[in-house]
């Protein structure tokens, strides 16, 4: 089939806009965390950006979706450096558009997906091992669920199916992030008076870019232009926005104030939980997927952070996990070939067996996704240490971390610099230089 411009021209677009998603993510996380840390979130953001790029361009690409000589579990090394990927030509995998767009695509997906943990690990893990994190994240945990579901591995064979997403991004990513908040342990001084976002405003601005994005994200997944992305931008739109109303209702009830930090997260939560269905369900469906999003992402969050006391700072495990799994579970109850063809009917259109198999998928994902998180974690703390010391995590990351400040003018830095090298060298832990130990 001869490359398709339309198609090529759409998957240009849709790539880009996952791209926006990345410094979106930035602006919506640190707007809701404390000034003191807004640039360490942007920090890892972008250099896990190019980190991540690297690594995909070098092996991660060819692990993920390289041939399968392995029975279903990996991808070879035959496209390492993408030796053998098309410029002219496609690949199988989508085959109206270059293969190397292909490759630019699930870039765009490889980069993102460990990044979202950066909601989970904020404020309190060191910089240092965040990188070893992600890189090692990415080779154990994300390559091989890609394979598994994506690249014609086992999951795939059993028929699993996830459009956008839920089963391998979401789903692992919210198990992680649960995993991750158990080792790391709960931030200085838990509690309501550090979840006080330093700027709502730029936490709006990035979830509306984010909800932009996401257009790109799951309607990019169609891998070309026509009915399957149109309708899947609808289906989109309409979870997102069924969310938001519920969380805002949920949040009204319970503090008597309609909140926009909960609207946001609510559409945050819509848009990761309609994403492994996008391509498979009608738009009358997402509504009713959306409500089942908004009701359950909204009360785990008061199961895992009122009632166990687990500080997943910005609440990865339910907005991305609990969303992801519920979203997953919709393609075995509300999946129409009518919708997608190429997709599977589900429960209501006849295909009762599709719920189960859709189970397995998430079951396999979320047991990844947490117990691998949870033994790189383990590993990395027994080897150099996950979390900064008490005096980092009270002066903030950015100045610790990075000698930066978001928000500073040249006096307040100085100001916040001397008191931190002052409570380093009361605990004798600053390396002095000869003309301060004079």
């Amino acid at each position: 089939m001869p490359i398709d411009t339309g198609d090529t021209a759409w998957m240009l677009v849709a790539g880009s806009l996952v791209l926006l998603m990345i410094p979106a993510l930035g602006l919506f996380e640190s707007g809701l965390l404390r000034k003191k840390n807004a640039v360490s979130v942007f920090m890892q953001i972008f250099f896990g950006l190019a980190l991540l790029s690297v690594m995909w361009f070098v092996f991660g690409f060819s692990l993920s979706f390289g041939p399968d000589e392995t029975g279903g579990l990996m991808g070879n090394l035959d496209w390492v450096f993408l030796k053998g990927v098309p410029w002219d030509d496609a690949l199988d995998y989508a085959p109206t558009i270059p293969g190397v767009l292909f490759v630019k695509f699930q870039l765009m997906f490889a980069a993102i997906t460990p990044l979202l943990l950066t909601g989970t690990i904020a404020e309190r893990m060191k910089f240092s091992s965040f990188i070893i994190f992600i890189a090692t994240w990415s080779i154990l945990i994300y390559y091989p669920l890609v394979h598994w579901v994506w690249g014609g591995g086992w999951l795939s064979a059993i028929g699993v199916v996830d459009f956008a997403g839920g089963i391998v991004i979401h789903t692992s990513v919210g198990m992680g992030a649960l995993a991750a908040a158990i080792v790391l342990g709960r931030r200085r001084f838990f509690g309501p008076a550090i979840e006080i976002p330093h700027s709502i405003p730029l936490a709006v601005v990035g979830s509306s870019l984010l909800w932009l994005g996401w257009f790109g994200f799951n309607a990019g997944s169609a891998l070309a232009s026509g009915s399957l992305a149109g309708n899947t931008v609808i289906v989109t739109h309409m979870a997102s926005s069924v969310s938001a109303l519920i969380w805002v209702g949920l949040s009204w009830m319970r503090t008597g104030k309609p909140s926009v930090v909960a609207a946001i997260n609510g559409a945050i939560a819509g848009l990761a939980g309609i994403t492994p269905a996008s391509g498979f369900v009608s738009v009358e469906h997402s509504f009713v997927i959306g409500i089942a999003i908004g009701l359950a992402s909204y009360s785990t969050i008061i199961i895992f952070k009122e009632k166990l006391k687990i500080d997943d700072a910005l609440d990865v495990s339910s907005i991305h996990g609990t969303a992801g799994i519920i979203g997953a579970l919709a393609i075995g109850i509300f999946a129409s070939q009518a919708v997608n063809p190429a997709g599977p009917n589900g429960l209501l259109f006849g295909n009762p067996d599709q719920l189960g198999i859709q189970a397995i998928g998430v079951g396999v994902a979320a047991a990844l996704g947490f117990g691998g998180t949870f033994i790189i974690m383990k590993v990395l703390d027994f080897l150099i240490g996950v979390r900064v010391s008490p005096e980092v995590e009270d002066a903030g990351l950015d100045i610790s971390e990075h000698a930066e400040r978001a928000y500073a003018d040249e006096e307040e830095f100085k100001l916040d610099m001397d008191e931190y090298v002052k409570s380093l060298k009361d605990k004798g832990e600053f390396f002095f230089n000869k003309k301060d130990k004079s």
